[in-house]
């Protein structure tokens, strides 16, 4: 039997627990490594699409697929007729935290999260008990206790937001955090990570932004939650690829 797939959509095998990586994410991974090493320096015009595929042996739509992600990270423009520019270097602490093949995942990660979480905010302001209360202050204040212990506290990160999921009181938002642990924490781990190199700024503002998570949720105001949930992942997305 013939396969027809096309080379370039096959998955390679990454080195990072055992995860396929699929070519457009090398490509993305490399031209981010080249980006933190200076060899495009910020306003710097990238290669053209076709040299970009040549170079990494894939077709155009592969590279387009890379360059698409980059610019939702707020990496690179691009500009029609002109090409791709260099808009903002990530730290070079990244490469500390975070194989460059992985960037892509955690990236997706942050999507699904914001989609899934923002609602899960919303429906625990309207049906939490006071058990369900009780549980999200005490995942707050064990975040407090983490900061105070100048700690990585990703423990305790996960469990807030676990803990907002299970007052939903619908156990599928519950269950699909606890599914995708591995990533959250994965990504969780690359954001306090960068953040306890700046600690006096980064962890008092990720507390402040889960403070009115928690704020709005013992209020009751569903939408105000979402927001708050909506505001806080999306900085921290920011935090992790814009610095």
């Amino acid at each position: 039997m013939v396969n027809h797939e096309s080379r370039d959509d096959m998955p390679r095998r990454s080195g990072v627990k055992g995860q396929t990586t699929k070519l457009s994410d090398r490509v993305y991974g490399d031209i981010i490594d080249r980006i933190i090493k200076r060899e495009f320096e910020e306003g710097d015009r990238l290669p053209s699409e076709d040299a970009l595929a040549r170079s990494h042996g894939v077709s155009r739509p592969i590279v387009r697929e890379a360059l698409a992600r980059l610019r939702k990270d707020g990496l690179v423009d691009s500009h029609r007729g002109a090409g791709s520019f260099v808009r903002r270097r990530p730290t070079r602490a990244m490469l500390d935290f975070a194989p460059l093949e992985s960037l892509a995942d955690i990236q997706r990660c942050f999507e699904f999260r914001l989609a899934v979480e923002t609602e899960s905010a919303r429906l625990a302001a309207v049906n939490a008990t006071d058990d369900d209360r009780l549980a999200i202050d005490k995942a707050l204040a064990l975040l407090e206790q983490r900061i105070r212990d100048n700690a990585l506290g990703v423990d305790a990160d996960f469990g807030f937001h676990l803990a907002i999921a299970r007052a939903t009181h619908n156990r599928y938002f519950a269950d699909t955090l606890l599914s995708l642990k591995q990533p959250i924490t994965y990504g969780q781990n690359l954001a306090r990570g960068l953040g306890l190199r700046r600690p006096l700024h980064h962890l008092p503002e990720v507390q402040e932004e889960h403070t009115h998570i928690h704020e709005s949720i013992m209020e009751g105001d569903g939408d105000a939650a979402a927001r708050c949930m909506q505001r806080h992942l999306g900085n921290s997305r920011r935090r992790v690829f814009q610095g």
